[in-house]
């Protein structure tokens, strides 16, 4: 019999054996996972030094701090005259709503912000859903952030949604507003697999290093299974028949360019001792950038990283 009887040790022969990226260094993530919160937040080698980790005690605290960093972006650029190309996630959503209270309270029109969203459900092909249909992301940003800001809302024109035909539109328009003197920032949310927007683990196999730094974006990403799973939790009330097996993206050659970036990691079920993000966020700030784990590319830029204290670990066994 082995010493332990864990999937370090037992993983030969076994289905999971195929089932996570093959570039993952299942032994380092575990370390990453034993290190708990003192651990976690000390700054690595890697990080850039307007890095940032920021510990919050609820999901609320993490909407309200995401929100006005968000806000802040958005006002200050519009103080100093500067176009603002922002990135925007479908998840976490939360933090729209004090956006919108900050927006409406300072009066600042966003008639200089033009945003990005940066992922959609898809088919292989890269064709998406209406942008009316429920739980496709277009829909809903317009019922999170673009309606609510009303008058001072973004300007249609300058929602940029990842369709077919427009997502490969993306880097040219990015290139565009930042040689004009633009800012770009990134907001994002941390994958169960380690993603960023939808730029699964795997594709790390498809590109040397130097090439995949410089994807900007894909149609028709094959999802890895921890990402559908993920998603049937958060998003549709665990009913994974419903959720398409592909999707657009953009890439670390759009993120990469950010001059600032503002991340969330709020999935913990605080009531039940139970949480599906803890692994996901020590690795990326703790196991050092390589393109098998998206989200590690995330501390070598400046920016924030908002997460709520139970997904700090250290990650111990507790069965209930």
């Amino acid at each position: 019999m082995p010493k332990s009887l864990t999937m370090l040790n037992t993983i030969k022969g076994s289905l999971l054996e195929k089932f996570y990226p093959a570039g993952w260094d299942l032994r380092k993530i575990d370390r990453c996972c034993g290190l708990g919160l003192k651990k976690i937040t000390t700054r690595a080698r890697f990080w850039n030094r307007n890095f940032k980790p920021v510990v919050v005690e609820d999901v609320s605290e993490m909407d309200q701090l995401m929100g006005d960093a968000i806000a802040d972006q958005i006002e200050k650029t519009r103080k100093v005259g500067q176009e603002l190309a922002i990135i925007l996630p479908v998840g976490p959503m939360g933090m729209y709503k004090t956006v919108v209270k900050r927006i409406k309270a300072s009066g600042t029109r966003c008639d200089h912000v033009t945003t990005f969203n940066m992922d959609e459900w898809s088919d292989a092909a890269g064709n998406t859903m209406p942008g009316d249909q429920p739980g496709g992301f277009e829909n809903a940003m317009k019922g999170a952030l673009f309606n609510p800001l009303g008058r001072l809302t973004v300007p249609a024109e300058q929602r940029n949604f990842a369709t077919r035909k427009n997502l490969p539109t993306y880097a040219g328009k990015i290139a565009a507003i930042k040689k004009r003197g633009g800012r770009l920032v990134t907001v994002y949310g941390i994958g169960r697999a380690c993603h960023i927007a939808f730029w699964e683990p795997q594709l790390a196999g498809q590109y040397p290093e130097s090439r995949w730094k410089r994807q900007t974006h894909r149609l028709g990403v094959a999802l890895h299974p921890l990402t559908i799973e993920q998603n049937s939790l958060h998003s549709f009330n665990s009913r994974f028949t419903l959720i398409p097996c592909f999707a657009n993206t953009i890439g670390p050659g759009l993120f990469l360019q950010s001059d600032f970036c503002i991340g969330g990691a709020d999935g913990a079920y605080p009531d039940r001792g139970a949480m599906w993000q803890g692994m996901s966020l020590c690795v990326t700030l703790q196991h050092g950038p390589t393109p098998w784990i998206p989200s590690s590319w995330m501390p070598t830029m400046p920016g924030r990283l908002f997460f709520v204290r139970q997904l700090g670990g250290p990650l111990e066994p507790d069965a209930h």
